[in-house]
């Protein structure tokens, strides 16, 4: 690879020393020669004789141009030849051509007759990199020629990418039928296409410098895939973004500052209705049993406990400070926490860039760099951590404990968690506020929350990604113990900057974040109200073991829109056997319908849903249950709950464990019922067909992305 990397490097630096910022077609084809990305077969002769034996090797048909500094339009002087077929045509076209020029300037200097190889048919496609801000370099697949930015079909993956990352880019774009062939249309080389985009995208891992590239179009035929036109836009200023600090490192900081032995409280105060005084009322009646140090200038004491001028002052081991102070006094107090080697800084005092003041941001992030004192926020509630009692914020003290960990960017978002937990009995480990994310961002959180032992699964709200790359890394890797979901708020692209590129254009693109999630085995949460249900119903779920879903329902409304939000998330709908089908028809009247759903229609006893579901569970070809629940007086809600769990727990004990997921309908006795099942591993959802179909989705998403199906 060295001699490759040197020819690039050699065109680089000539381009360099031109001061330009892009690359002429012909460099661009020296530096896909480089890294043996197919570019049209070219080269020049000087007889009609060689004419024929390049064109011959080349394979026709090929394009035959006059090469001189003295003829500026080709076409014009009748120095073009287009489809030039046999070997006989090429001597031809190589006289004529000759003839033309000299008869359009007669003392014209000839260099020689361009033989290239003539593309042609197959479907156009596009192959290009950009450079994000956040997620560095990005590889981009999509349908070539003009659409390519009116559609804006583009699929992104970070880059390098594995060949196992562009096949799957082939099947991520909406038009990927296309490739496949349309109306006897060949299909494209599936592998030739893979193996441009792997290039491509070493290339521009190998060379940061290169901010764009756009192979467009790239001719795919099933034969090969040619680029036609390179275009590739460099800036030898770009810097790559540090390497993010080692997880071991990360680790042994968040360690300290979620599980402290002590905290103090910088800016404690004794008055009713500050900030310093609502943190100190939560850590003591939060229950907290480690040391407690209020810090403030002149008080003696402050709600029982002994209170220091400084953070110096305190003889014993400080883990965590909270600051309760105006930004303006948070880096003298913060150098003060690096002197006293506090590892970690809690900033709740708002005022920094979020309001215009960027310069006493930097501040800060200097002194903790200086210090190595790690920094949450500023501009944040705080966090909990309920494992160790902990409620380091000023919002209500919280004291629902449980196994999901969330995170915020918003101290409104993160009350709504907390309040959803709550009402949900969802309980948490962990509720974590990172505001503008000096420092601690989501990679910090997910390398903590993967080895601590009372998480089981990671839900974040995020508007941007400091380091997104940093993140998909620490995301494919926790996703593989547990799940991820993300939340990511700014869906809508505003302020994309005018790029240069095709691909440059479809930057900003939301697609980035879709694409870069799901190849971080991140579950991608569409609203708010799905991130809590997905955090709360995931983990009661089990694994399933293959993706045959069936529908059992009551009402055959909602086995229709059941099967609507089965095919909308992405999951299969079991085809149903035919020895299937007759063992499930001897439990339902002969006006049910057959097939999947299984409709047991309203009038049933519960008995009939007992039979169906106990089927369901026993015969190995289904692997989830979606139940589809009608409020009758024959079966009310209860007593289906309750029927619906003796079951669930019987085939358990025989070894039959799959993730059933739950929909009632009927009057506001489906709530109780409702809850009860979700209380005994059942997510269940009164009043809707969707979210428990999205939940049991998210479960799967997860299980795919894991390797585990």
């Amino acid at each position: 690879m060295s001699n490759s990397k040197d020819a690039v490097r050699k065109v680089l630096d000539a381009v360099k020393a031109d001061k330009r910022t892009s690359l002429t077609a012909p460099e661009g084809k020296l530096v896909c020669d480089a890294y043996g990305i197919p570019v049209p077969k070219e080269g020049v002769v000087k007889s009609a004789a060689e004419a024929a034996k390049m064109a011959s090797g080349m394979g026709f048909p090929v394009v035959m141009k006059i090469v001189s500094p003295d003829i500026l339009h080709k076409t014009e002087a009748g120095g073009v030849v287009v489809g030039v077929k046999t070997a006989e045509d090429a001597q031809k076209s190589y006289d004529t051509i000759l003839a033309n020029a000299k008869k359009y300037k007669a003392d014209a200097k000839i260099e020689g007759i361009q033989v290239q190889q003539m593309l042609a048919g197959g479907t156009e496609v596009i192959v290009g990199s950009i450079t994000d801000a956040s997620f560095g370099k990005l590889v981009a697949f999509g349908l070539g020629g003009v659409l390519v930015e009116v559609l804006k079909d583009v699929t992104f993956r970070l880059a390098p990418a594995t060949k196992d990352d562009a096949l799957s880019m082939l099947d991520g774009i909406q038009a990927h039928e296309m490739l496949k062939g349309v109306r006897g249309g060949d299909p494209v080389n599936r592998e030739a296409l893979a193996d441009v985009i792997v290039k491509v995208s070493q290339l521009v891992s190998d060379f940061p410098e290169i901010v764009e590239l756009d192979l467009n179009p790239v001719f795919a035929t099933k034969k090969d895939a040619i680029a036609a036109d390179v275009r590739i836009v460099v800036d030898f200023d770009y810097k790559p973004r540090e390497k993010p600090r080692s997880t071991e490192e990360i680790v042994t900081a968040m360690n300290r500052i979620m599980k402290p032995k002590a905290v103090a409280v910088i800016g404690a105060s004794a008055e009713d209705g500050k900030i310093g005084n609502s943190v100190m009322k939560n850590l003591i009646n939060g229950g907290y049993k480690g040391d407690i140090y209020p810090i403030h200038p002149k008080a003696a004491d402050i709600l029982g406990y002994k209170a220091y001028k400084s953070v110096k002052d305190v003889a014993g081991v400080i883990d965590v400070a909270v600051f309760a102070i105006p930004a303006k006094f948070v880096a003298a107090a913060l150098a003060e926490c690096g002197e006293k080697k506090i590892p970690g800084a809690v900033l709740i005092p708002s005022g920094f860039a979020e309001a215009g003041h960027p310069e006493l941001q930097a501040e800060i992030v200097e002194v903790g760099k200086k210090y190595d004192v790690r920094l949450m926020g500023p501009n944040i509630y705080g966090f909990y951590y309920t494992p160790a009692n902990l409620c380091a914020t000023f919002c209500t003290a919280y004291d629902v404990k449980g196994h999901a960990a969330l995170s915020s960017q918003s101290g409104g978002i993160g009350m709504a968690i907390i309040g959803f937990s709550r009402s949900a009995k969802m309980g948490v480990s962990a509720i974590v506020g990172l505001g503008n994310k000096a420092d601690i961002d989501e990679d910090d959180l997910l390398a903590f929350f993967e080895q601590d032992p009372n998480t089981n699964l990671i839900a974040q709200h995020c508007e941007d990604l400091k380091d997104g790359r940093a993140f998909a890394e620490a995301a494919k890797r926790v996703s593989k113990k547990k799940p991820v979901v993300v939340l990511k708020a700014g869906r809508t692209s505003a302020g994309a900057k005018a790029a240069s590129s095709h691909t440059g254009a479809l930057a900003g693109n939301d697609k980035i974040y879709e694409d870069v999630f799901k190849q971080s085995g991140v579950i991608r949460a569409r609203s708010l109200r799905q991130l809590l249900d997905f955090a709360r119903g995931v983990p009661v779920l089990p694994t399933p073991k293959g993706e045959n879903v069936l529908i059992i329902t009551g009402a055959g409304g909602s086995g229709v829109l059941l099967s609507d939000s089965v095919v909308d998330n992405g999951l299969s709908l079991m085809a149903m056997p035919p020895d299937l089908d007759a063992a499930f028809r001897k439990f339902i009247p002969p006006f049910g319908a057959s097939g999947n759903p299984v409709d047991i229609t309203g009038g049933e006893p519960p008995i009939t849903y007992v039979n169906t579901v106990k089927l369901g569970l026993t015969d190995d070809r289904i692997h989830a249950l979606i139940l589809g629940y009608w409020h009758t007086i024959v079966t009310p809600p209860m007593v289906f709950a309750r029927n619906m769990v003796e079951v669930k727990k019987e085939m358990e004990a025989k070894g039959f464990v799959k993730p059933i997921v739950a929909s009632l309908a009927g009057d506001i006795e489906v709530e109780e019922a409702a809850e009860y099942l979700y209380q005994n591993g059942i997510p269940a959802y009164a009043y809707s067909t969707e979210i428990p179909v999205e939940v049991l989705a998210a479960k799967y998403k997860w299980a795919r992305g894991a390797g585990l199906l």
